[in-house]
C-alpha cells in the first residue's frame, strides 16, 4: 500500500478484565501511534497508554463499570481526541481459538462470527470477551471493516503426534486434538528471531496464562497448550497439565458439578491454589510464607520440565527466548529456570538478566538465552493490513 493511502487502525486484545490496544498508521510500513491498556473493575475503567513520541497517559475512561458499546465509544473518542488523527477506519481483534476451520486472520463477517463463538466452549475464558467487543463494535460503528486474528493460527501446521491425543480416532474427528495458543506473541518473536534460522529455539511466554513453543525456521513444532489453554505450564489461577483421573475424581467423590469445576480450574488454581495467597508472581516472590515459595518452586520446576520436553521434540536447544509479563520482568524466575536447566547448556550473565537486557546468557553458556518484550498488537495491525489488502478494502 502506498504512503498516501495510510490510514488508522485500531487492534484490540481482550482479557477477562482488562483490554489491551494499539492505534497503528498503515502505510508502506505499520507505525505504531499508541498503545495502552484498560483496567476494568467495579470501580470503573483506567486507562494507561503511551504514544509513540514516549508521552504517557493516566486517564479514567469512566467513573462507574460500563458495558462494552459505552467503554469502546469512550476509548474511540479518547483516541481520536488525544492524539489528533479521527478515528481508526478498521478494527481487529486477539481470537483465542480458531479451531480447525481458521488458520489464519480473516474478515469478520457474521458467518465467521458465528464460527468463531461456536468454538466458545473450547476457551470459554478468552472466546467470549473478545466476540462481545465485536459485536459491540458492529452496533456502535456498523461502517467499520472487523479482522479476526487467531491465537491458534500459528500452530495450525502441527500434525500428529504433536497434534494428537490418544483417544478413540472418532473423537480426533470431531476436532479434539491439541491446538496451541499464545500465537501472535510467538508470530511476533519469530519476527524478531528471522535471522536464526535452523536454530532450535524454546519461546516461554510466562504471564498469567503461560505457555512454551518450540520453533524451528519461526514455524511451530511443539507447544504446551493443547485442545484449551488449561493445559501446559502453571498459570497464575490455572492448573497446567494435570492427570485426567483428578477430574473424575472430583466429578464423581467431591462432586463438583462442570460448572463448578470449570470454575475451580480456571479461576482457583494455578499459584492462586497452591499458595493461598496470590497468582501474582510479584506478590509470591515478596512473601516469607513457605506456601509462597512452594508455590513459585512448582512453577519454574514445570518450566523447567516442559522446556526439556521442548527441546526433545527439537532433538537439542540453541536458543531459549523469554517473554510475556513474567518473562520480560522477573529475573528471579529466569535465574532459578537457568539454574534447572543446567545440565542442558544454560547459564546466565547474572548483571545482565538483573539488568532485563536483551541478551542475558553467560558467554560460557551452550545456549543463547534472549529476553524479548512480545508486541501482539502490531501482529494484529499486520494481519489486518494483509487481510484489507486482500479483501480490497484498504484502509
Amino acid at each position: 500500500m502506498g504512503a498516501e493511502r495510510a490510514r488508522l487502525v485500531l487492534a484490540l486484545n481482550a482479557g477477562s478484565s482488562s483490554l489491551k490496544f494499539g492505534l497503528y498508521e498503515i502505510g508502506r510500513e505499520v507505525s505504531a501511534v499508541a498503545r495502552g491498556g484498560i483496567k476494568r473493575t467495579a470501580g470503573g475503567a483506567a486507562l494507561e497508554a503511551s504514544g509513540a513520541d514516549g508521552e504517557t497517559f493516566d486517564h479514567l475512561l469512566a467513573p462507574r463499570a460500563l458495558e462494552d458499546d459505552a467503554l469502546l465509544e469512550r476509548l474511540l473518542v479518547w483516541l481520536a481526541e488525544t492524539f489528533g488523527r479521527g478515528e481508526p477506519t478498521a478494527i481487529g481483534h486477539r481470537i483465542v481459538h480458531g479451531g480447525t476451520q481458521f488458520a489464519g486472520p480473516v474478515l469478520l463477517t457474521p458467518d465467521a462470527i458465528e464460527a468463531a463463538d461456536a468454538l466458545t466452549p473450547l476457551a470459554p475464558l478468552h472466546q467470549p470477551a473478545a466476540l462481545s467487543l465485536i459485536r459491540a463494535i458492529a452496533r456502535i460503528r456498523p461502517q467499520l471493516p472487523q479482522v479476526g486474528c487467531f491465537d491458534t493460527a500459528f500452530h495450525h501446521g502441527l500434525a500428529p503426534p504433536v497434534s494428537r491425543y490418544a483417544l478413540p480416532r472418532a473423537y480426533e474427528d470431531k476436532g479434539i486434538r491439541r491446538y496451541g495458543f499464545h500465537g501472535l506473541s510467538y508470530e511476533y518473536i519469530a519476527g524478531e528471531l528471522s535471522e536464526s534460522g535452523e536454530k532450535r529455539v524454546v519461546v516461554a511466554h510466562l504471564g498469567s496464562g503461560a505457555s512454551l513453543c518450540a520453533m524451528r525456521n519461526g514455524r511451530s513444532q511443539d507447544t504446551t497448550m493443547g485442545f484449551s489453554a488449561l493445559d501446559g505450564l502453571v498459570m497464575s489461577t490455572r492448573p497446567g497439565q494435570i492427570d485426567a483421573g483428578v477430574l473424575l475424581y472430583l466429578l464423581r467423590q467431591e462432586k463438583l458439578s462442570p460448572d463448578e469445576l470449570e470454575h475451580l480450574l480456571y479461576h482457583e488454581s494455578g499459584l492462586r491454589g497452591v499458595s493461598g495467597i496470590s497468582g501474582d508472581v510479584r506478590e509470591l516472590l515478596a512473601s516469607e510464607a513457605p506456601a509462597a515459595a512452594e508455590a513459585i518452586d512448582l512453577f519454574v520446576f514445570r518450566i523447567a520440565r516442559e522446556t526439556a520436553a521442548m527441546a526433545n521434540t527439537l532433538e537439542g536447544l540453541d536458543t531459549l527466548v523469554f517473554s510475556g509479563g513474567i518473562g520480560e520482568h522477573s529475573g528471579p524466575i529466569r535465574a532459578r529456570v537457568a539454574e534447572r536447566l543446567a545440565w542442558l547448556g544454560v547459564s546466565l550473565d547474572m548483571a545482565a538478566n538483573a539488568g532485563n537486557r536483551r541478551r542475558i546468557s553467560a558467554p560460557s553458556s551452550r545456549v543463547e538465552v534472549l529476553v524479548i518484550p512480545t508486541n501482539e498488537e502490531i501482529v494484529i495491525a499486520r494481519q489486518m493490513a494483509a487481510v484489507l489488502e486482500a479483501s480490497h478494502l484498504h484502509p
